[in-house]
């Protein structure tokens, strides 16, 4: 822990001894609040190690939602389970009154990543879902943040509510998106969030904006040797379909993505196929960006239909907003990670995160504790969507990263799962719930700061009222297998 010093001529005097009261008090608020995470430690690494075994995808995480319901309860948190409609989806609240402050968790793994925690690949389940995101800490870290201020709270330490939230699906449906919709984050003053990373940052930087749909073509069957004449084949539309979409990739902002997969593109070669289907994503920096692609798109399926004389339909699944940053918000969360200091890493760690880097074929830089300065914010996000932006639309929403993989590691790949099982992302988790609740204890304490935040969220937003892309009616369970 850094401990705040004022250099004098006669001396060292420590600063906090010539502080106002309330900003000593903050202090220990905080270092109380990390004894408390210290306290539950070893529980939270269980509790991460268990869903990063459980390795659950899209809204089938019940083991891994059950486990940090069940472990939020055991400590005194009143949780509400099944909310938006999602079994996996819950709220666990503690407290009363103002001013009320969210933090989220995620719990989804992804399919086809399963990895044993080893610097090499090597599947622990082959075929089997893996946590090449790091969410199985990102869940248990903020968890043992909350904790930190509910055991504050219940001493008289802090005033209000703590409220968290878990939130499956992020990484396919958009759970948060579901949870936005019925209202659930409406009353926070401020939300917080994390994700893991491979440095320490106070996140300015915003993400991606998406639009998540499913084209499909109707056709008509026939013999494709006997009467193909008699045929209208769908895969023809399919086809001019994404050759119209790979055409227009010249004709969009470097800010766009578009990337698609064929899911049916007929079952035989000589039957005319009557039916086929691709999922698609687009992306830009902002919401309207992706708009105005979203209807060229809407065209080309319309225009390859009638080349190929058959049937388009597009239909919407789910989408995100680009992250809102509030940068007031970004400049607390990085004085609490000065505070904290950097994380330390063993020579067995460096070691094991520079076989994992010789393994995939980058530079051996080891793994990075320190923290980094703040950003000024791009333009345009590298790429990236999250459903975190939805609610960052709709309340003020501060997110920091943290180290929990070695430098420059693939993304929602083994190393990932392999480092989330291990000491290295344990590491990572303990020192973001930390941070997390350092900031917390400001936001709670100091009215002046929260007013601050809610200043600029309004600034910004300007007043849009958030319309979801999600259709109507609870979400649908992915079939990612």
């Amino acid at each position: 822990m850094n401990t705040l010093c004022l250099k004098l001529l006669t001396g060292t005097v420590i600063l906090s001894t010539l502080l106002p009261q309330n900003l000593q008090a903050n202090e220990a608020n905080k270092e109380e609040a990390v004894a408390i995470i210290e306290k539950h430690k070893v529980a939270l690494i269980d509790l991460s190690d268990r869903i990063w075994a459980y390795a659950e995808t899209a809204l089938k995480e019940t083991k891994s939602a059950k486990a940090l319901a069940d472990y939020a309860e055991q400590q005194g948190f009143a949780v509400e389970r099944g909310v938006a409609g999602m079994p996996t989806a819950f709220v666990a609240s503690y407290g009363e009154g103002s001013p009320i402050i969210g933090i989220m968790g995620e719990y989804d793994a992804l399919p086809g990543l399963s990895q044993k925690p080893t610097s090499e690949k090597e599947a622990h389940e082959p075929g089997a879902a893996g946590h090449g995101c790091g969410h199985n800490l990102f869940g248990a870290g903020s968890l043992g943040a909350a904790i930190g201020i509910k055991e504050l709270i219940e001493a008289g330490k802090l005033k209000g509510t703590i409220r968290f939230y878990g939130t499956p699906a992020e990484e396919s449906v958009g759970g948060k998106i579901y949870m936005v919709r019925e209202g659930l984050f409406d009353d926070l003053d401020v939300c917080l969030s994390w994700h893991p990373n491979s440095k320490i940052k106070a996140d300015v930087q915003s993400s991606q904006a998406l639009v998540d749909f499913i084209v499909e073509f109707h056709g008509k069957a026939s013999h494709a040797a006997f009467d193909p004449w008699n045929g209208r084949s769908a895969v023809d539309g399919l086809e001019l379909f994404t050759d119209g979409l790979n055409m227009m990739r010249e004709h969009v902002k470097p800010s766009v993505r578009m990337h698609y997969a064929i899911v049916d593109g007929g079952d035989v070669p000589n039957v005319v196929p009557e039916y086929a289907k691709l999922w698609c994503w687009v992306r830009d920096s902002k919401r309207d960006g992706v708009e105005s692609v979203l209807n060229r798109v809407r065209d080309i399926a319309k225009g390859a239909a009638l080349m190929a004389g058959v049937e388009s339909n597009l239909s919407i699944i789910s989408g995100d907003y680009e992250m809102l940053v509030n940068i007031t918000g970004e400049k607390v969360i990085y004085k609490n990670l000065e505070w904290l200091g950097p994380i330390e890493y063993t020579e067995e760690e460096q070691e094991f995160a520079r076989k994992i880097q010789r393994a995939v074929g980058i530079e051996e830089k080891g793994i990075n504790g320190e923290v980094q300065p703040l950003e000024e914010q791009k333009e345009d996000p590298s790429g990236g969507s999250t459903d975190v932006g939805d609610v960052s639309w709709v309340v003020p929403t501060l997110q920091l990263v943290v180290t929990t993989a070695p430098e420059n590691s693939p993304w929602h790949a083994w190393p990932v799962v392999a480092c989330g099982g291990n000491s290295i992302g344990q590491k990572g988790m303990i020192y973001a719930a930390k941070a997390l609740a350092a900031t917390m204890v400001d936001l709670f304490e100091n009215e002046e700061i929260r007013l601050a935040i809610k200043k600029e969220f309004k600034g910004k937003s300007g007043g849009h009222i958030y319309k979801p892309y999600i259709p109507d009616g609870p979400p649908p369970v992915p079939d990612l297998n």
